[in-house]
């Protein structure tokens, strides 16, 4: 068994809290261990083990809430740590259910201004970051800082820029945002030093709804190029502003 008593040694569990656990697949964020954390989530929640009452992901983590008061915490942990021996999580292929959107999307214009700024900084033009972004596929890493708000990626090498120095005073509901080879989709408006590069029409927080996060983690999605007009009847279809889904079989 690997000596998880090394601090740089990975996978982990760590106890956070009272009734938590932290199963850490990493120190910094990797292709690898984001999938590592989302399929052993997803083990967790099929196993459904006695004790734990919630599950969630970070970027390259899985954290696990107990019921200290009714299950053993250490009992637990063993369980878990088993579970976590069981396999090489980050050979793990990626959980069932996940979901491909495609979400429509004005690059530039006076509604995105900073797409030009972004482009400079990777070493395109605005014409081809556009096209780029809009043809690569990202996953949702995770889901946080706001609600329903999902960091997605990772992007090629050449957009690895740094966040703004200053911030963005605010952007609105739906902006499409880059920095660290990955975008940012907001589902409140707030300031930012992320650059603003696209807009979109989708609310992701619905909080009058049974399911008040739109996305998921492990979801992918399309940021697909559209045009102004069509940016201006799609804010007239309702919270789902022209995106769609389907499963990912």
């Amino acid at each position: 068994m690997t000596d998880r008593s090394a601090p740089d040694t990975f996978p982990r569990i760590g106890r956070v809290g009272l009734d938590g656990l932290l199963v850490s697949f990493g120190d910094r964020l990797t292709e690898a261990g984001n999938r590592a954390a989302l399929a052993f989530r997803a083990a967790v929640e099929r196993a459904a083990p006695d004790g734990i009452e919630e599950s969630s992901t970070s970027l390259v983590s899985t954290f696990l809430r107990m019921d200290a008061l009714r299950t053993d915490p250490l009992a637990v942990a063993r369980e878990m740590q088993a579970l976590l021996d069981s396999r090489d999580w980050y050979a793990e292929p990626l959980p069932e259910g996940r979901r491909l959107w495609r979400i429509p999307t004005v690059y530039g214009t006076d509604l995105a201004p900073q797409l030009g700024e972004a482009a400079s900084a990777a070493g395109l033009s605005p014409e081809a970051a556009a096209a780029e972004i809009a043809a690569t596929r990202v996953r949702v890493q995770t889901i946080g800082f706001a609600p329903g708000q999902p960091y997605l990626g990772e992007l090629p090498g050449h957009w690895d820029i740094p966040r703004q120095q200053a911030l963005t005073d605010r952007v609105p509901v739906g902006a499409l945002v880059v920095a660290i080879r990955q975008l940012v989709l907001f589902s409140v408006s707030t300031p930012t030093g992320w650059q603003h590069i696209g807009q979109t029409a989708v609310r992701l927080f619905r909080p009058e709804s049974d399911v008040p996060f739109v996305l998921r983690p492990g979801d992918e999605v399309i940021f697909d190029a559209v045009e102004r007009d069509a940016y201006d009847r799609l804010c007239k279809c309702g919270p789902d502003g022209g995106a769609t889904c389907e499963a990912i079989r």
